[in-house]
């Protein structure tokens, strides 16, 4: 299920970066666009949360942090899940 959702992100990123490229325009380019922005701003936001499993986790820590700016919690979720199990 996950994978469907981060899928869907990706999407949702493809066609905000069409619609600001120009690959077309009026109501819709401008919605894609204000929502591929708006998803990145809320992960950003989600980052101070999520920083120290981000750390913890086995692997690149910038690939993570990657991750976590594209997918947020799609991402960090199961990363706190893993470390909650390992410190209880």
């Amino acid at each position: 299920m996950l994978t469907v959702l981060k899928l869907g992100c990706l999407v949702l990123y493809a066609l905000g970066l069409a619609a600001f490229a120009g690959a077309f325009s009026g109501s819709p380019a401008l919605a894609f666009e204000v929502l591929a922005a708006g998803f990145v701003v809320v992960h950003v936001f989600e980052l101070p949360f999520v920083w120290k499993a981000l750390r913890a986790a086995p692997g690149s820590f910038a690939g993570h942090l990657v991750q976590a700016l594209l997918f947020g919690m799609l991402h960090s979720l199961p990363l706190l899940r893993a470390q909650r199990q390992r410190t209880a």
